[in-house]
């Protein structure tokens, strides 16, 4: 008698099943993708063993894309396709990032049709396929981590918990999640990269206490300040700089090597390859007294400069610095002081830096941990958090009380930002306010949402605006308008704004400004399947003009060797197959080319038997019988 397999409704058959979910570091500089495995998280490699997938997509003349090493290769060859640090230009303005050091086309245009009242634009990139968005740009990274995930488990994913630095403001946020989508991948989750780490490092050490998670990565640094106590992790403070990073200890070198040589204005070309040779320098006085910059100029210049480990820290002791003023504040908004401190978890690639560390074990008056590898901590951490929100059994219970970087508020009479929820608040989190009207008979209220910590309008980002209509007609102060802010565990907010007498009610899920609209991202899904159809035809293509190349140059050697086997009918047949094979070869049928390919075949398998015997008579001539090892 069969056994069956029974459940209930709308549960798995199996629940045995592992669900394959995976943790994604999508980093400035090298992103990652990791899995949990028998219980243990680890990092998944590629088809060379690379854990590290470089953060960099070129866009090529025939319509294709590189991501990682070889895209990473062409950066100084291919500069103004070659997109680099994309990470860094994730919900920003072109006021806000560097554009003198940037060897970009840049094009700035409204994010939205829909909030064109707003004056905050996107930054795009003007590139031989066309304008492209950060957004775009770190899709196409993520498609990768997600292809790699899939053929290193062997199945579809389920879902991904993907990092975001901990002061990624809102916008910054919507944009990781659009980017998500266009890859084709379901975010679980977006977590801040310092709890990541602190998932990764409390479950492996099984530690508790009052930890300061310091994470300097190649485009952002974060501090956050987390209590871990029995399975609970507690984020208690942050702070940072999301625009601040190893990019810029890069661009330090970049500038003195400028300042030494005395060189004339360098083109996109030389400026990429001066800065790679300034991240190379970098990486090599982390174990090194000095490093050597050499390169060649497209003007004939030639670059050949000694950098020593002190001058270094001498050019970057204002950067260290700037890593330590938010430090500083995270301590205070916490509460605590550096004795409160159990261990500092150094996270981010930029931390190997001995500067950094001798910074920070000063500051603490105690050695920072680095028994984890910074690279991978962040992306081994989400993959934990991925595997119980996929439904996982999970040896230990694992709760995240994370929080909010930045104060949410509204707009006031007077430019005024009046805060509803601030900062370092937990999530997920829910805050009302009521506010009233100004005029006597107002009928109808805009709510201007915001983002920051100043207290004027101008001096904080515009998240969105919505109004409410349909306020009764009443005395300025009388109306009661009731404004509701909700944030979810992403650190996503939805507003609400109720008439309290009437219940009329207006309402928006916060897109901000730098986003993509709902047009644009279903735009490009349908352009991305419209090209992985495309994709998927020229690829049959190849291999079928491939398929067809190999068998008319062996067809055409067997002829001018052993034609002399064939009787005239047959030698007509195969040459009349032959004919046609190499007609269609040049064309775009794949499926033509492939019928002439296996007429040819079958024409041939006559004249492949004779030349088997012909071979075998040829090889036996003259032997003894003695003599064959049979």
């Amino acid at each position: 008698m069969a056994l069956l397999q029974i459940s209930e409704p709308g549960q798995s058959a199996a629940p045995h099943q592992h669900k394959l979910a995976v943790g994604i570091d999508l980093g400035t500089t090298n992103s990652l993708v990791a899995t949990v495995r028998s219980g243990m998280s680890s990092v998944l490699i590629d088809d060379d063993g690379h854990a590290l997938l470089p953060s960099v997509v070129r866009y090529l003349a025939d319509g294709n894309i590189e991501v990682g090493y070889e895209a990473q290769a062409a950066q100084s060859i291919d500069p103004a396709n070659t997109i680099v640090s994309a990470k860094r230009f994730m919900g920003r303005s072109l006021a806000e990032i560097d554009v003198a050091t940037q060897p970009y086309q840049f094009v700035e245009t409204p994010a939205s049709s829909e909030k064109p009242s707003l004056i905050e634009k996107t930054i795009q990139i003007q590139t031989r396929a066309g304008v492209k968005s950060a957004v775009e740009i770190s899709a196409e990274i993520l498609k990768s981590l997600k292809t790699r995930a899939e053929k290193s488990l062997g199945g579809e994913l389920v879902g991904a918990v993907i990092t975001v630095p901990a002061y990624f403001d809102d916008a910054q946020r919507q944009a990781t999640k659009d980017a998500a989508r266009l890859a084709g991948l379901n975010v679980l989750r977006l977590l801040n990269e310092p709890t990541a780490a602190a998932v990764a490092y409390g479950l492996d050490n099984s530690v508790e206490g009052t930890y300061v998670i310091y994470d300097l990565g190649g485009g952002t640094f974060d501090v956050s300040i987390l209590k871990l106590s029995k399975g609970v992790f507690e984020v208690l403070s942050t702070n940072g700089d999301s625009a601040l990073g190893g990019d810029d200890f890069d661009r330090r070198i970049f500038c003195w090597v400028l300042e030494q040589s005395h060189c004339k204005p360098l083109n996109a070309s030389d400026t990429r390859l001066l800065l790679t040779k300034s991240r190379e320098a970098k990486e090599w006085l982390t174990d090194h007294a000095n490093a050597q910059i050499t390169c060649f100029l497209s003007t004939g210049e030639v670059i050949d400069l000694t950098l020593s480990a002190k001058k270094f820290n001498e050019l970057t002791q204002t950067l260290v610095a700037k890593t330590l003023n938010p430090t500083k504040k995270a301590l205070r908004d916490a509460g605590l002081t550096i004795e409160d401190i159990k261990g500092i978890v150094m996270v981010g690639g930029a931390t190997r830096m001995p500067q950094i560390r001798l910074a920070v074990a000063d500051f603490f008056k105690q050695t920072p941990l680095t028994n984890l590898d910074p690279d991978k901590v962040v992306a081994l951490g989400a993959a934990i958090q991925a595997n119980t929100l996929a439904g996982n059994k999970s040896d230990a219970d694992l709760l995240l009380l994370d929080v909010i970087p930045l104060s949410l508020g509204l707009e006031t009479m007077g430019g005024l930002v009046e805060k509803v929820i601030p900062r370092n608040s937990t999530l997920p989190i829910a805050r009302a306010q009521e506010f009233t009207t100004f005029k006597d008979g107002q009928t109808a209220m805009s709510i201007h949402v915001l983002q920051g910590e100043r207290e004027l309008v101008s001096d904080c980002r515009s998240l969105a605006k919505f109004e409410l209509r349909g306020i009764p007609p009443m005395v300025a102060g009388s109306a009661r308008i009731r404004v509701t802010f909700t944030v979810d565990a992403d650190g996503l907010l939805s507003v609400s704004a109720r008439e309290m007498t009437t219940n009329i009610e207006a309402n928006i899920v916060v897109k901000p400004s730098y986003g993509l609209s709902e047009e644009q991202i279903l735009t490009m899904l349908k352009s991305s399947f419209g090209a992985a159809e495309a994709d998927k035809q020229a690829r049959a293509l190849a291999e079928a003009k491939v398929d067809a190349t190999g068998l008319i140059l062996a067809i055409d050697a067997a002829l001018q060797q052993d034609s002399h086997l064939l009787a005239d009918a047959e030698k007509f047949a195969i040459l009349e197959a032959l004919s046609q094979l190499k007609a269609l070869i040049d064309g775009v049928d794949h499926h033509a080319i492939h019928q002439a390919t296996e007429a040819l075949n079958v024409a041939t398998e006559a004249f492949a038997a004779k030349r088997m015997d012909a071979s075998v008579s040829r090889a036996l001539t003259g032997k003894d019988v003695a003599q064959l090892d049979l």
